[in-house]
Parts: structure tokens; C-alpha cells; sequence
């Protein structure tokens, strides 16, 4: 059964913009997406949205609905009442290319200053081996599609543009995360963490973690872990003093280190 859709969609570049009022014929089962294709192949030949998969793997279609971070290709007509007028917005962390296309490059930057695995000598017979449990362990990160609604939605770059170049965000807090939860690695990203990626500055309110579409607990199994780790290294006395005199010492999961 269908219906006439009442939407407003930006329309503008990084020059400026402003909302346009648009009605389209729905379906039922139909997304945000669907509508937003009828649209631009019937009144707004012109309109751009970048997507790709439209199945939620991408992370391409990543916008604002009503004012909340989220996939147009994963937000269900039927979540709205058919008489509301739906709102679509360009993600409002990342600069406007045109329309609801965003220069989400910050990210990929951010991507650069983090270090690889760095692996250690495999054993005798050429094979690496961990716990099941430790691999387990990291397949939860793993998940992310890197739509970067977390990052979008973090009010320390959000609502701080200033904060961008000290700020890796919750994102790549994740993979700080698993490369260092990673019980074959040898790099110890803690100061990293803390330091350059800007860790320090997050206050745990948990807003990336209730946009994450793949439902990871960016907060509770990453970041704060994370926070963890670096207090851990830096104010634990003993760990402290094991560093200063050069004992060998082991962090909280056993991973021994110098």
C-alpha cells in the first residue's frame, strides 16, 4: 500500500544551502534511500547522495534523518508516521560537498597516523597461534563499516572544529583497541592513544556507541579499556617502577612487555 511522502531535503554546497520541500509516491517496505532515488529520478535530477551497497555494509549512505546520525539505506519508512514530513540533512560534522554528500576525508587522515600490527617471530614450526578467546575478543571490532556516524556524532569534533587535528575519534579508538588487545602484537599504542589520538578528550557519553548500525559497544569495549590501559601504564606505582628499573612486567590481559 502506498502513500505520498512529504520530505525536506538540503540542497546546497560548501558555499551554503538551505531545505527544498518534496513530495514522493512510497511503497511499503520502502527506506529512506528508495525515496530518496524517486526523488532525484523524478523532480531532483540533479540531487547528490553517495551509497553504494544499499544493504547496510558499505557505510556509504551515511546522513542525518530528523537531526539523528544514520544509514539512509538501513531507516525504514514505517519507523515514521505517514503523515510526518521526513527531514534529510548532510552528515554536519564533515564539510558539504553538494547536497547530502559529505568531505569525510578527515578520517581517512586519521587512518594514517595509526601504526600497523607489528607482529612477532613466529613459532618453531612458522606458525603464530593466540586463544580462541582472544580472537573472539576482536571480532567485534572488526565489524565496523566505517560509515563514520560515530564520528559524526561526537560532540568533541561535532560541536569543537578546533579539536580535529588532536582528535582521532571514537572510530579509530576502535582500532587503537583491537590492535593493542591483539595478543601477538608488539606495538604498544597507550601513548599514542593518549597523546596524539587525543584520547583523554573523550568523556565517555556513549553517543557513538547508540548510532553504530552494526551495534558495537564502541564505549564499553573499547574506549574505556583503552582509558584503562593508559592509566594502568602511566599511575599504577608498581607498573611504574618496573618500568623505571627495566623489569619485565605484563599488562592486564598477560601481554608481556619491556
Amino acid at each position: 500500500m502506498g502513500y505520498t511522502l512529504k520530505m525536506r531535503i538540503w540542497r546546497g554546497d560548501q558555499s551554503g544551502g538551505d531545505l527544498g520541500d518534496y513530495e514522493v509516491e512510497v511503497s511499503e517496505g520502502e527506506v529512506v534511500l528508495d525515496a530518496l532515488h524517486r526523488v532525484q529520478a523524478t523532480q531532483a535530477g540533479d540531487l547528490a547522495i553517495r551509497w553504494n551497497c544499499k544493504a547496510g555494509k558499505c557505510g556509504s549512505c551515511s546522513a542525518e534523518i530528523n537531526g539523528r546520525p544514520k544509514l539512509l539505506c538501513m531507516t525504514r519508512l514505517s519507523d515514521f508516521d505517514p503523515a510526518e514530513t521526513i527531514t534529510v540533512t548532510p552528515m554536519r560534522t564533515f564539510p558539504v560537498i553538494r547536497d547530502l554528500v559529505t568531505d569525510v576525508s578527515y578520517n581517512y587522515e586519521k587512518a594514517k597516523e595509526l601504526p600497523y600490527a607489528e607482529l612477532g617471530p613466529r613459532d618453531a614450526d612458522g606458525k603464530r597461534r593466540m586463544a580462541q578467546i582472544d580472537v573472539e575478543r576482536g571480532q567485534e571490532f572488526r565489524k565496523c563499516i566505517e560509515c563514520f556516524l560515530c564520528q559524526n556524532t561526537c560532540h568533541v569534533v561535532r560541536d569543537h572544529e578546533d579539536n580535529k587535528p588532536a582528535f582521532a575519534g571514537p572510530r579509530f579508538f576502535l582500532r587503537y583497541a583491537e590492535l593493542d588487545m591483539h595478543p601477538l602484537d608488539t606495538h604498544d599504542r597507550r601513548a599514542l592513544a593518549q597523546g596524539a589520538a587525543g584520547l583523554g578528550m573523550c568523556n565517555i557519553t556513549k553517543c557513538c556507541t547508540e548510532v553504530c548500525p552494526e551495534g558495537i559497544k564502541i564505549t564499553d569495549n573499547a574506549i574505556i579499556p583503552m582509558k584503562e590501559r593508559v592509566v594502568d601504564r602511566k599511575y599504577d606505582p608498581l607498573v611504574w617502577l618496573g618500568n623505571k628499573i627495566g623489569i619485565r612486567n605484563k599488562d592486564n590481559d598477560g601481554r608481556t612487555e619491556v
